[in-house]
Parts: structure tokens; sequence; C-alpha cells
């Protein structure tokens, strides 16, 4: 893995620090001259830190003022909310996966209507595990239609993550909905995850698709709440994406 980068390294330092409390909401982070002294950088790297924080919703501006913390939780970029890999990377926990089942099959009715196919026409599902730390933390339904899901059929569902390997296939993933609720484990859910069936599980539903709107994705992933949850950060004048967070058990 390459090293991080100067300026990766001190905005991980002060998203630590935000995140364990010892710059807690409303206070002021350290000057760029302070920081610049402490980790002998020069102001431009310290301003790139910054600026990535800025980007993550956990500092102000500080446009004319001392940049603030505005809070302990971060949001994430589009690769790292649609790939469980990358968000798991961004945590600091382990992500992990245990295929159970990759299909050809007609589409259905259901399906059909998602990915704006016939019911008749191929898609290639993906039935999977994930781990975080080694421990279950999400089932994992994929659904794409075939000409995207042949890239899965030749790929190892057990080797890491199916958006990276669309992505480096040439896959065009632009943009994506989701829907989230709560729904109650079934019979399935309930043996992967090692819980009773009924309890209750975030369910995360996802279309994914190309720069010109054509789906090329369904997915409902269903989360153990212990793991996950969803939070938004919203500043006055600027956008706030949501963000998915690591549960109080992951860290």
């Amino acid at each position: 893995m390459a090293r991080k980068q100067q300026h990766q390294e001190i905005a991980s330092y002060l998203r630590k620090a935000i995140r364990d409390g010892s710059m807690p909401p409303g206070s002021a982070i350290p000057s760029e001259a302070e920081l610049g002294r402490q980790f002998g950088v020069a102001r431009g790297t310290i301003r790139q830190a910054i600026s990535t924080l800025r980007s993550e919703g956990l500092v102000s501006s500080g446009q004319g003022r001392r940049t603030r913390v505005l809070d302990t939780v971060p949001t994430f970029s589009f690769d790292e909310v649609i790939s469980f890999t990358q968000w798991c990377q961004k945590t600091g926990a382990e992500p992990g996966q245990q295929t159970q089942w990759v299909t050809r099959q007609p589409a259905g009715s259901e399906l059909a209507a998602h990915l704006e196919i016939s019911d008749t026409d191929q898609i290639v599902s993906v039935l999977r595990l994930r781990l975080m730390d080694g421990e279950p933390a999400m089932v994992e339904r994929l659904n794409y239609p075939l000409d995207v899901g042949k890239h899965i059929l030749t790929f190892d569902t057990d080797s890491g993550s199916i958006y990276r390997h669309l992505l480096d296939s040439g896959v065009d993933i632009a943009y994506a909905t989701r829907t989230i609720d709560a729904v109650s484990a079934n019979e399935e859910d309930a043996a992967l995850l090692k819980i009773q069936v009924g309890a209750p599980l975030l369910r995360v539903r996802r279309r994914a698709f190309t720069l010109d709107g054509v789906p090329i994705e369904a997915s409902d992933d269903r989360y153990l709440a212990s793991k996950a949850n969803f939070s938004v950060t919203t500043a006055r004048g600027n956008a706030s994406p949501i963000s998915l967070q690591a549960g109080e058990g992951v860290r």
C-alpha cells in the first residue's frame, strides 16, 4: 500500500482528534502556523489537509476567522459510500466477504422494473455476507443487467470490491439513489448474521446509473444496527452529502 502523503497524514491526525473528543464541536483547531511547526511542513500542505476536513463537513470554512470543529461525524465520498470495502477502510475496519452464490437468471418482474429491462432478460445476482474485522456486519444482495454482470461472472467475488472491479472493467457508474428503512431479518439474513429471525436490520436499497441515466445495479444491503447508521452533517450554504457511519461496536 502506498504511503500517505503529508496532507493526508495531517488530515488523519486532526480527524482522529475530532472523533475522540480532543477537539470537540465549537473548538478552534490549531492555526496553520502551529500545525506547520508541529509537522514541519509548509502552510500549503496544512491548507490542503484542512480543505479535506472541510469537504467532509468536520470543520468550518474559517473565512476571516479561526477554523472550528462543526461535528465529530465525517461525510464520505461517493466511492466510499457506495463501496463497502472503501467505507470500511475509511473507518479503520478490515473489510471481508463470504460469497454465498453468484448466479445468472431471468430478471423477474420486480428487478426488471428496477433495472428497466424485460422480465425475461438475463441478470447476474450475487449474495454475499460482508464482514467487519472478521465479524458479520451486512447481507449484500446485488443485481446487474447481463452486460454489466458479465464482468462479475469472471471475478473472484471473495477477493474484494465488486464496485472497484466494475470500475476497472470500464463500467460507467455515475450516480446512485438510496432508500433507507428498517426491516425484520428473514431466515436467510438471520442465519448469515447469526441473529434471531425477526431481529431489526437497517436496509439500504440502491439503484446505480450511468451518466446517461441507464440503471446498471439494483441492490439490497441489510446491516446489523450495531455496525452501521446514517448521519447527515448540514452547514449553512454548503451541500450536505449523506454518510454511512460505523456503529459504536466497530471502533
